[in-house]
């Protein structure tokens, strides 16, 4: 998360320190948090406990792809936790299954694990690798820029080393080449590789399209080395791209695909998608997860699904796309700090080249929510379901502050 300058930041209120005395008391300081406390959303605007607005362009760290509180999503999880809260997986219940089926009908068919969070998809993914060849081929080939988690075997798949500083050693078994260079994947195969793991687009690495080829490449040095490729799509997966996965824009299917964030709308809830034949390897015993496709996320996915569909929010997509596109492209023009906009749906990345954290610092005064990765990406994660004018505001709010610290920067 990006700093904050609390020296420059608008005075506390009295119910905000409040707030934030009980958490200097009682909550673990592990977080960077901006000075407010939010009480309230709906779509794109969140209210703070002052009574404050903003409009969010980064809603729930991109968990809350159809905004906040979209009304059949909470509609469906109210009567959900009325009737049945939890359960365990040794039970059926009715909606995990059709959220499974819901899952497999708009991708590649196949079945689903369910967990809670993208890094604990990702380990069943990293599991799923080694199980298939009962753990002879451990390997997994991943990509520097990349992010998979926070857990020990995912936070090992990532190939940044400053999110592995002070945790070594790593999991055995990660070896990372440069996203983009097939060169140096083929290099790194040996008789132990057993999968390779890559974002199609990357989200926390600043929002990177893939190199032209790159992904096919990919699934042609899977198929030829009989390797597991697998997708991470816990940032771009759900509907945020346009289309309902990312894999979908580029012609290539992969054996195993790994979603969260946006999947419940906002519920905590993660998916692992693999064909009935790779399945079979997570047998009885070998993986779980206890709360893993509970009523309550299961009622989640299944609405945002409906919603996404019946309110025809992937057009929404490209059209909301457009405008920003439109927009930072203009700002470019006339702006020397951007270097580079890049536009992937409901990604958006703003590569400057001056300090991010001060962007969005200035964002902040303007009451506009953003996010700062890579120290100099503005990163973007909007609801799917964002209006044309709120993406005019947003846009409007964010060259302001990005021509403000530009100013002050020469």
């Amino acid at each position: 998360m990006a700093t904050i300058d609390t020296a420059s930041a608008p005075l506390v209120g009295a119910q905000t320190q409040a707030v934030m005395d009980v958490f200097e008391r009682y909550v673990i300081p592990n977080y960077k948090r901006f000075p407010v406390c939010l009480v309230r959303g709906l779509g794109s605007r969140v209210w703070d406990i002052e009574g404050n607005e903003y409009l969010d362009l980064f809603p729930g760290w991109g968990c809350n792809l159809l905004g906040h509180c979209p009304e059949p999503v909470v509609r469906a999880v109210q009567e959900q936790v009325a009737a049945l809260v939890h359960v365990p997986n040794t039970w059926y219940t009715q909606a995990q299954g059709l959220w499974a089926k819901a899952l497999a009908d708009r991708s590649f068919g196949g079945q689903a694990f369910f967990c809670n969070s993208g890094t604990e998809a990702n380990e069943a993914a990293i599991k799923l690798v080694r199980l298939r060849s009962d753990g002879k081929r451990y390997k997994i080939i991943t990509f520097k820029g990349g992010f998979h988690g926070r857990t020990m075997g995912s936070v090992s798949a990532t190939a940044q080393p400053k999110y592995h500083e002070g945790l070594g050693p790593m999991v055995a078994g990660f070896q990372y080449a440069p996203y983009g260079d097939l060169a140096a994947v083929e290099a790194l195969i040996d008789e132990h590789t057993g999968g390779i793991l890559v974002e199609p687009i990357l989200g926390e690495g600043g929002i990177v399209p893939p190199p032209a080829g790159f992904l096919q490449g990919l699934r042609r040095i899977a198929d030829e080395r009989d390797l597991l490729l697998v997708f991470d799509e816990v940032q771009c997966g759900c509907g945020r791209t346009g289309k309902w996965f990312g894999y979908q824009h580029f012609g290539v299917t992969p054996d195993v695909m790994t979603l969260a964030k946006s999947l419940c709308a906002g519920i905590a809830g993660g998916a692992l998608l693999t064909t009935v034949e790779l399945a079979k390897h997570l047998r009885p015993g070998m993986h779980a997860s206890t709360f893993g496709g509970n009523p309550i996320a299961a009622t989640a996915g299944l609405a945002a699904i409906e919603m996404i569909e019946d309110q025809h929010l992937l057009d929404n997509v490209d059209k909301a796309a457009a405008i920003f596109r439109a927009r930072m492209d203009e700002l470019k023009t006339r702006c020397d700090a951007v270097h580079d906009v890049r536009v992937i749906g409901m990604m958006i990345g703003i590569e400057l080249s001056i300090d991010g954290t001060a962007v969005v610092q200035a964002c902040l005064e303007r009451n506009l929510l953003v996010n700062c990765t890579q120290g100099r990406v503005i990163r973007l994660l909007p609801a799917m379901t964002i209006s044309a004018a709120e993406v005019h505001e947003g846009c409007d709010k964010l060259s302001a502050a990005i021509l403000e610290v530009a100013g002050r920067s020469i």
